[in-house]
């Protein structure tokens, strides 16, 4: 099948979103019994972790760890963001620096100024899109300190649309930003499968409801993320293994015994790899062994993996090669790992 589908459903019981292209599964969202990234808590400082930077706070949810807390005092009430999942065991990732985000536009508290995604290049659109954003903001200002972004998506939005998701997150930045004082509590949830795919998916044609995972095969490309195994183009693999500490993937080239198998395989690895990590909802550190191959390949092959990376939407890293010939990744934890859900 060719194009776009946005398949939303239930997944045994949990909500899920998948993306299909061209008959390939692009992105797949779960919910967790985990705080969502996005979630906003007034939280209450508690005790500072010498050596470590940071501090833990009082959350509805439980403790949460702040970095870089200079100047905060056990006690104080301060608004605080999820900025991903919590590894078993640990306390909740969480900044001080909040985003109020739509599909459409997002509110930066303490970033002024009114800014067009770079990726509209277009100047009679940035040109209109500007004029957009003054005309609603007239209607409703930011609150004080606070900016505005209004995303790539807007390049092919109705103004009606944008200057509806400009409003409503101007209002709701402006009701948080007022309620900073008081005991710990969950101010705004963040968002969940069906409406992240809606605010950070492109432009698909949409199936929601019960079904829709089944009239798309959704299920038996769900299952093949338990397989560590990847099969490659041109008889090659990798097998993709969470650890405790670390992501490890190790690429083989099968049964291909010519010169340049291990070029192949590794090029094919890198350029299906963020996919994999993406949908498996893989994070921290990742180490990667590729297949044999001359040193002379490296830069080839890092080129394609920073290309594949450019076009993810998960913040990765490219620490580099080790002695041992081992690519180095560091990866935002901003997905649930699907692993422990399925």
């Amino acid at each position: 099948m060719k194009g776009s589908t946005i398949a939303l459903d239930q997944w045994q019981g949990r909500e899920a979103a998948a993306l299909i292209t061209d008959g390939q599964l692009q992105d797949f969202l779960i919910e967790a019994d985990l705080p969502r990234p996005g979630a906003i808590y007034r939280a209450v400082a508690e005790r500072p972790m010498k050596g470590q930077g940071g501090m833990f706070l009082k959350t509805p949810d439980g403790n949460a760890f702040l970095r870089q807390v200079k100047g905060l005092s056990p006690g104080e009430p301060l608004l605080v963001m999820v900025t991903g999942y919590a590894e078993p065991g640990k306390a909740i990732p969480v900044t001080q620096r909040l985003l109020f985000k739509s599909r459409y536009a997002i509110v930066t508290p303490g970033a002024p100024g009114i800014n067009i995604s770079r990726a509209i290049k277009d100047d009679d659109i940035r040109d209109s899109l500007q004029e957009v954003a003054h005309d609603t903001l007239q209607e409703r200002p930011l609150p004080e300190g606070a900016g505005l972004i209004l995303r790539s998506s807007c390049a092919e939005a109705e103004e009606d649309a944008i200057m509806d998701d400009i409003l409503a997150m101007v209002s709701l930045a402006a009701q948080v930003l007022a309620d900073a004082s008081g005991a710990a509590e969950l101010l705004v949830e963040g968002d969940g499968p069906h409406a992240l795919a809606w605010r950070e998916w492109p432009v698909a044609d949409v199936d929601e409801g019960e079904g829709a995972f089944d009239r798309h095969g959704v299920a038996e490309m769900v299952e093949a993320l338990k397989d560590p195994r990847v099969d490659l183009p041109g008889g090659g693999h990798m097998m993709v293994e969470p650890t405790s500490a670390l992501v490890a993937v190790d690429v083989n080239t099968g049964g291909d015994t010519s010169p340049a198998a291990g070029l192949k395989a590794n090029m094919a690895a890198f350029r299906d790899l963020p996919r994999q990590l993406r949908l498996r909802g893989l994070g921290g550190q990742v180490l990667v062994d590729p297949a044999p191959c001359p040193k002379k390949d490296r830069r080839q092959m890092e080129q394609a993996l920073k290309a594949a990376l450019k076009r993810d939407t998960v913040e990765t890293i490219v620490a580099g090669w080790t002695a041992l010939g081992l690519v180095e990744l560091q990866r935002k934890r901003d997905r649930v790992a699907v692993r422990g859900l399925l």
